[in-house]
């Protein structure tokens, strides 16, 4: 039986009855096996009344469906929904959120692996044994305002915004961009567009859709001015499009895979009583330019997740099973074992932020620095039992080796350098200091001269005998915030770009990389790429969305004057110059050639920005300190099973500054 690549989460606009259609491939829902390939599982007693005609259309009745394949469906008898409800606000001021009814089935022993995870995470095939849940929406009282503003809607839901007197214009219209950018499924808000310029009526590309990795400033923005619920909505909404079939050329990656990105559209349904379903249309890759797969879409959702609960308090969202469950796909499709002989992640070009040709296959620092991340938000969240104790086990090992990994071999500083310089090569021992075979002369013309006296950061990528000098921001910022980097190191990150401010942040904020690649080196390197032309795009350019990010490292590190100045120079031209993508040139004076306006991740960032600089005591919900525990075990299995000379950590050594 062939199936889908692509499947849609409908819902009609006709029928008061809800119908749950789920396929499967290769395991079976709620841990039964299905009795008929082509049936279909309906939901007792499931209701809804009418959306109001704001949220959709007017007079519109909602029937739900989950539909992960058009041709393969599973059914079961025993599986008992204990008389869910559906419910929708109709008119008022009513707030909606996810919610999810109450099952008689066990489904923490059914969506659980029974089996030992050992050290072999990618042979525990029951994972695969997972379950969707169906989402119902239920609506919350409404709640008070202070500000009286009794018209101010959050896109088409009663969500409310404080008036505050003192925000500057900027502010003003950043929060009503972002609300308008805001994409309602089934009357509630589910995340933002990735760009929602007026001006552009082609709608041309894929910036009408909902990102993962461009939400998250947004989540931010809103979690920080006390709305969550757009926040849980979208981590619901991403987590049962997991579960999906993905193939591309007759290959399926791994059932952890996130989509990239997805869109909400209206289908007419047979007949011709005009009658029509909204449907989430959800891409993995298979429509991305290039066919990359967003490896880092994952990794931003249990960041988002553990960011949600630490601002909301909610910690229920992160006990619910079928959450439990797909962090540990994520995990799984992390920590299967490979070819590699280290902690990093081996990924292609193009699999992160920087998703075209850019010279980063291989182990850049952006993916490590989110990898990290998310293993220590999901040793943070999952539930330690007996079932998971073996994967939490290798969560920790991994958070381990790579934090040794990262801290001795993509450290540079000056002394640094000058030891890379004076390196031997062709060195065969176990003790060989130049383990990866470095060239001198890959070191580049631009850092003999560029790198500063105090300081330092970490190069973009390490392979064999190839180091790439370049200054990435978004993996260094991470680093910083995630304790990737030791205490010395993270101050390091932070003195260089002070000390290179007019490099990297000029008349807008901040650098994507420094430097550009030109010439014969942009030619090999992108392709000629025409949109990664020196000093623009992901080529040089300049990204004002990195600013929360930025602003998070640098109340971490005690530099609040910092983040406020680059705030400042940001908010001097960003609504003058109506919200752009990006920036071009060498100091970031042009706006980008090929630049969306309205970008909603850099309304998002700046509003971020502004919220932390506000709330500085909440940033510290979303960063981390040093891990004294994994620092007491790093490298010890290794040092003791080698039997040589046992090797200073990192860790317990300050780098050279």
């Amino acid at each position: 039986m062939m199936m889908n690549s692509r499947s849609c989460i409908c819902v009609s606009a006709m029928k008061p009855c809800c119908r749950f259609l789920i396929s499967f491939k290769r395991s079976s829902l709620f841990g039964v096996s299905p009795t008929s390939s082509s049936s279909l599982i309906n939901s007792s007693k499931v209701q809804c009344r009418k959306i109001d005609s704001r949220s959709i259309r007017s007079g519109v009745h909602c029937r739900s469906r989950i539909v992960l394949d058009r041709n393969a469906f599973c059914k079961s008898e025993s599986i008992s929904w204990g008389g869910s409800r559906c419910s929708i606000g109709r008119g008022g001021r009513g707030r909606g959120i996810l919610v999810i009814p109450r099952v008689a089935s066990d489904f923490r022993n059914q969506s659980s692996s029974s089996s030992s995870l050992g050290s072999h995470v990618n042979k525990d095939k029951s994972f695969e044994n997972f379950f969707v849940k169906p989402l119902v929406f239920k609506e919350l009282p409404k709640k008070e305002s202070g500000s009286g503003d009794e018209d101010t809607k959050f896109g088409n839901v009663g969500v409310e915004r404080e008036t505050v007197e003192s925000q500057s214009e900027a502010e003003r219209e950043a929060w009503k961009l972002l609300r308008d950018s805001v994409v309602n499924y089934c009357g509630f808000p589910v995340g933002t567009v990735a760009a929602n310029d007026p001006g552009d009526d082609k709608k041309t590309l894929n910036y009408d859709q909902v990102f993962i990795r461009d939400f998250v400033p947004s989540a931010y923005a809103f979690l920080l001015d006390g709305e969550g619920e757009i926040v849980r909505n979208f981590l619901l909404q991403t987590l049962q499009l997991q579960s999906w079939e993905k193939t591309v050329d007759c290959h399926s990656p791994g059932p952890g895979l996130m989509p990239a990105s997805f869109k909400v559209k209206s289908v007419p349904l047979e007949g011709n009583d005009g009658s029509f379903e909204e449907c989430l249309d959800a891409d993995f890759g298979e429509s991305a330019i290039g066919r990359v797969s967003p490896v880092d879409s994952g990794l931003w959702w249990i960041i988002l997740l553990r960011a949600y609960g630490k601002l909301t308090g909610d910690y229920t969202l992160q006990e619910r099973i079928d959450v439990q469950t797909g962090i540990k796909l994520i995990l799984k499709l992390c920590l299967a074992d490979g070819f590699d002989m280290f902690p990093t992640l081996l990924v292609t070009d193009g699999s992160c932020m920087i998703d075209r040709r850019m010279g980063i296959h291989g182990h850049p620092l952006e993916i490590q620095a989110l990898f990290y991340s998310a293993l220590r938000c999901a040793r943070e969240i999952l539930n330690v039992n007996d079932e998971t104790k073996n994967l939490v086990a290798a969560v920790n090992s991994r958070l381990s080796a790579l934090s040794f990994h990262i801290r001795e071999y993509y450290w540079v500083d000056i002394k640094k350098i000058n030891e890379i310089y004076r390196y031997n090569t062709e060195e065969y021992s176990p003790d060989a200091t130049n383990k990866f075979n470095i060239y001198p002369e890959q070191i580049p013309s631009w850092l003999v001269d560029w790198i500063p006296n105090r300081g330092g950061y970490f190069i973009g990528n390490l392979q064999p005998a190839h180091m790439d000098f370049r200054f990435f921001t978004l993996g260094n910022l991470w680093a910083v915030v995630s304790s990737l980097g030791s205490q010395e190191q993270n101050e390091g990150v932070m003195t260089l770009i002070e000390e290179k401010w007019d490099d990297l942040v000029a008349n807008m904020p901040l650098k994507i990389c420094f430097p550009a690649l030109e010439q014969d080196e942009w030619r090999i390197i992108t392709g000629s790429d025409p949109k990664n032309t020196p000093w623009s795009y992901h080529n040089g350019g300049s990204w004002p969305t990195l600013l929360w990010q930025f602003t998070l490292a640098c109340i971490k590190m005690g530099k609040l004057d910092l983040a406020k100045k680059a705030v400042a120079v940001a908010e001097k031209r960003l609504k003058e110059d109506q919200w752009p993508e990006y920036y071009d040139t060498r100091s970031g004076r042009f706006v980008g050639k090929q630049s969306r306006l309205y970008q909603t991740w850099t309304i998002a960032g700046f509003l971020a920005s502004k919220k932390l600089i506000e709330q500085p005591e909440k940033a510290s919900l979303l960063f981390w300190q040093e891990d004294y525990q994994l620092l007491e075990t790093c490298v010890c299995g290794l040092n003791k099973s080698s039997g040589r000379k046992k090797n200073k950590c990192s860790r317990f050594t300050p780098p050279r500054s």
